[in-house]
């Protein structure tokens, strides 16, 4: 074979690689555009949670720096899509008091949700002798003495959406609702919470996906 034949399979070669490339590359734009016009056209839009209820069997400060709590709470989640289901793959909840976690995590049953469905949940959130920090510690005494504490119920987890037959990935959903709870004021440090308390709240959660 001559020099000038290898050159020229080298060059049919090097076009042919460069079809495929060029071909595998049209493939991925027209799936990326087909995909972004159903997402455009279907706008998507994240669940809307609400905090309904708290009932708030114990919460209980004791020294040095230890939260002892039991309430439970009811949380209903609507999916306010009309084309599109959501999976709730994995859901914790638990309360926080100023960003610090103040109950142990409980987890949520796994749940599908289809178009314009509503789920409600009510677990119970405890924790036994939590350890606080001091300035922590030093806030929720001053809220108690005055009659009401902001709790924040939070949930973390991970959604996927499903339009027709697709679903997709997994996307990480954070939850968090505010609930604003009286007590007597003037709420001593052994015993904060003397009787079963249920308090509606019906709060509008802020939803983060």
């Amino acid at each position: 074979m001559t020099e000038k034949e290898c050159d020229y399979h080298q060059d049919e070669e090097e076009r042919a690689r460069r079809r495929i490339g060029a071909a595998v590359l049209g493939l991925l734009v027209a799936a990326a555009v087909v995909i972004f016009l159903v997402w455009a056209i279907l706008h998507p839009h994240g669940p809307r949670f609400v905090l309904q209820d708290a009932t708030i069997y114990a919460f209980n400060v004791s020294q040095p720096n230890f939260l002892t709590s039991n309430l439970q709470v009811t949380v209903s989640s609507r999916n306010p899509n009309d084309k599109i289901g959501i999976f709730y793959d994995h859901l914790d909840i638990y309360a926080s008091y100023r960003n610090q976690q103040v109950t142990l995590a409980t987890i949520l049953p796994a749940t599908y949700q289809g178009h314009l469905d509503m789920t409600v949940w009510s677990p119970f959130l405890y924790g036994t002798t939590v350890p606080v920090a001091p300035y922590l510690t030093a806030a929720m005494m001053q809220d108690l003495n005055t009659g009401m504490i902001l709790l924040n119920v939070k949930i973390d987890g991970w959604v996927r959406w499903k339009v027709g037959t697709w679903i997709s990935g997994r996307y990480r959903l954070h939850v968090n609702c505010p609930a604003y709870i009286t007590f007597a004021a003037g709420g001593s440090s052994s015993s904060s919470a003397a009787a079963v308390v249920k308090y509606q709240l019906l709060q509008r959660c802020a939803v983060d996906v």
